[in-house]
């Protein structure tokens, strides 16, 4: 099974188109499958006092003047959609809340995304699930009997559905991964399972592809320095194109399992055996 990469943007982009079609750029060159982005409707997802209590920022000294200048409205998604098909690469987003979720069906998208946050909210999976577009379900800060009432729902809605193996901190500690749960998600709920990172560095998830993940995605930036709360557990550009290059070459060497003589073993075999 081919590994489907996700080259999370999310906020990364820090509301400026140009840096977002530069991480477009960069996820494309590095052969990846897919952009997702974050979609938020600020008065549904935040309290009137979140919004207003202070939080400095490039954008303004309150919450709402941060979390305003993350998000792009309608305008600027038509011209990242605009972009992506014209880069050839896919997009998607994860929406936070029903408005954001209406919002990102104006767009021909093929992928619904359900993040970690809103895997609790019934409701919500209903809703996404009835559209029945393949939807990757994110599994941080849950328990399994979340993971089973969203299994349950979009089997229910035949909704087409992978889980998310994924721990919610950022950046996560390795010896917090439990690649583990991958299999172990795999067997209770028999289905394909990804694996949604937020550590720093690469191995873990060149680890997480030899367990078999259908799906694989990282937050990416142009630069950890740079302004927000994600950079400092997402992949620069170069990191980027290692991470997709290592899975892609564990793909070939995990082949189909059954142990075969090679022709090319065989030369090798007459001379070590030649004593025999």
């Amino acid at each position: 099974m081919k590994i489907f990469i996700i080259a999370e943007i999310g906020i990364n982009h820090n509301g400026d188109l140009k840096i977002c079609k530069k991480l477009i750029d960069v996820a494309k060159d590095s052969g990846c499958d897919a952009v997702k982005f974050q979609k938020r409707t600020l008065d549904k997802v935040y309290s009137k006092e979140q919004l207003s209590s202070y939080r400095e920022s490039p954008w303004g000294d309150t919450t709402y003047d941060q979390k305003k200048g993350l998000e792009f409205n309608l305008k600027e998604y038509r011209k990242i959609d605009k972009y992506c098909k014209k880069k050839k690469i896919k997009w998607f987003a994860s929406a936070w809340d029903f408005e954001s979720q209406k919002f990102l069906n104006k767009f021909n998208l093929k992928f619904n995304k359900i993040a970690s946050a809103m895997i609790v909210d019934k409701k919500f999976l209903d809703f996404v699930a009835k559209e029945k577009k393949h939807t990757f379900i994110s599994t941080g800060m849950s328990t399994m009997r979340n993971i089973a009432d969203a299994v349950k729902i979009f089997k229910k809605r035949k909704c087409p559905f992978e889980l998310m193996h994924c721990v919610s901190t950022y950046p996560m500690n390795d010896d917090t991964a439990n690649l583990n749960t991958i299999n172990v998600l795999k067997n209770k709920f028999k289905c394909n399972v990804g694996y949604s990172g937020h550590e720093s560095g690469l191995v873990i998830s060149i680890a997480a592809s030899a367990f078999g993940i259908s799906s694989l995605e990282r937050h990416i930036t142009l630069d950890r320095t740079m302004y927000g709360s994600d950079q400092s557990a997402s992949i620069e550009p170069n990191g980027l194109r290692s991470l997709v290059s290592s899975v892609r070459k564990i793909e070939k060497a995990l082949g189909d399992g059954k142990k075969v003589f090679l022709p090319e073993e065989k030369i090798i075999a007459k001379k070590l055996r030649a004593h025999l």
